[in-house]
């Protein structure tokens, strides 16, 4: 596969999940990467190993801040918008500042880009956007209504990313992510995800709280595979790859009960008594999507994605990652 390198790359929400493992990937390709965070969620442990990199900068600031968005932007080559704040049970306590962030904070960046003449602007699109939909597996093309303002702010940035490209002639790719889990993903607080979150849970002997019947599934997606698609969207030279929204996923569905018992099952090869930990079921959660599966055949047909990693593997690999770092 081709590499991105020697570029300069602004990579905003860096300090985060996803931006911390898109900055250790990029710098080894001898790129320069500026990293935009505002560390409301994102941690600068995260990016403490690249901090004395010659090729690497933390810039502490906001993308609601349109002047900041300007200065970080300044000679890149490629923007990975990756910058919001997530989940859907905090954009249901909070929709303003959801909507500050994700809307006012894209549209900021947008901008700054558009000014700047950026090449490419890469950014981070949601699952959330099918909404309402029953149909599955979930296609590009097809979604429903928003059940949430977090989805909401993802679907309006598809539609200013849309328009920017027509008006401005921006080459612009958003890459809906379905349940992204891996290496960095933080397992603490009211809204982490669900993988870090039980994996913490069970390594301390606590039994994980499965919102519903654990019938619910996701298309989960290791963080590699992630970094595969935003690499291949930088890259692409394809006309009729551009100005595109693509699923990132790995194409299967897992429910939460099945999760939950992989994960056991990894996680007693190393301490026998989690096999025996049963979970503890609750209520449903209001925004919650019953079933969420991808099709992944625009991204393989148009940017040549392949996932690197099917869900066992990846699981395997983060739950590794977690022991190691939370023992």
């Amino acid at each position: 596969m081709q590499k991105l390198e020697n570029k300069k790359i602004l990579i905003t929400g860096g300090a985060g999940f996803i931006g911390s493992n898109l900055i250790e990937h990029f710098v080894q390709q001898n790129n320069k990467v500026v990293c935009l965070d505002n560390l409301s969620t994102g941690k600068r442990k995260n990016v403490e190993a690249f901090l004395h990199l010659p090729d690497f900068e933390f810039i502490e600031g906001d993308i609601t801040d349109f002047e900041t968005c300007s200065r970080v932007v300044k000679d890149c080559d490629i923007v990975f918008h990756q910058a919001a704040l997530g989940s859907v049970p905090r954009s249901i306590e909070d929709p303003i500042r959801t909507n500050k962030a994700n809307i006012d904070g894209f549209l900021n960046m947008l901008v700054a880009a558009k000014n700047e003449k950026v090449t490419r602007f890469v950014y981070a699109a949601s699952s959330s956007t099918y909404g309402d939909s029953k149909e599955l597996p979930k296609v590009e093309e097809n979604i429903g209504k928003p059940l949430s303002p977090y989805a909401i702010t993802k679907y309006v940035n598809e539609l200013y990313a849309d328009v920017f490209a027509k008006t401005y002639g921006m080459e612009i790719i958003g890459l809906r992510y379905f349940n992204v889990f891996g290496r960095r993903q933080d397992p603490d607080g009211a809204y982490a995800a669900v993988i870090p979150k039980f994996v913490k849970m069970l390594i301390n002997h606590e039994a994980p709280v499965i919102n519903g019947d654990g019938s619910f599934s996701r298309d989960f997606t290791y963080i590699d595979n992630v970094i595969q698609a935003n690499e291949l969207a930088a890259l692409t030279s394809n006309t009729d790859s551009i100005n595109q929204v693509y699923n990132v996923a790995c194409g299967n569905s897992t429910s939460l009960n099945e999760m939950v018992t992989l994960l056991k099952m990894y996680l007693s090869e190393y301490d026998r008594k989690i096999a025996d930990i049963v979970p503890i079921y609750g209520e449903q959660r209001v925004g919650d999507i019953s079933h969420s599966l991808a099709s992944i055949d625009k991204a393989k047909t148009l940017l040549g994605y392949t996932p690197e990693y099917n869900f066992e593997e990846g699981l395997k690999k983060a739950v590794k990652w977690y022991l190691d770092n939370l023992r």
